[in-house]
């Protein structure tokens, strides 16, 4: 097996509800990098898992959602957390590219980073 990563970053703005008072209660931003891993063998003729022209358009339809929006007003996500941010970024990455097996998603910023892989 052969694993391919391709990234793609975006900002974002965001608010958690549910956090204590003072911390990330309020509306704030980050500056998000996704690293999108496929897994399988190579095609015999291309030697490729997949064409990466293919992978970055896919990407590039999630990046444009998630760019300059607020998180919270996304479908789908729920809670805007690391956490719910990387698993939304896998099943969109999924949907449209079958051999996805793991995102890893960083806010270097802050020094924060999640990965979510279907185990």
């Amino acid at each position: 097996m052969i694993e391919i990563t391709q990234q793609f970053g975006f900002d974002a703005a965001h608010y958690l509800e549910e956090a204590p008072l003072g911390s990330n209660r309020r509306l704030h931003g980050h500056s998000f990098y996704a690293e999108v891993t496929l897994k399988g063998e190579p095609d015999a003729r291309t030697g490729w898992v997949r064409d990466f022209t293919e992978v970055n358009t896919a990407l590039a339809d999630i990046r444009v959602g998630l760019d300059h929006q607020l998180l919270n007003d996304i479908g789908g996500l729920g809670a805007p957390t690391l956490e719910n941010l990387a698993r939304y970024i896998y099943r969109e990455a999924k949907a449209r590219l079958p051999e996805v097996c793991r995102v890893r998603l960083s806010r270097p910023s802050v020094g924060q980073s999640c990965v979510y892989e279907e185990g």
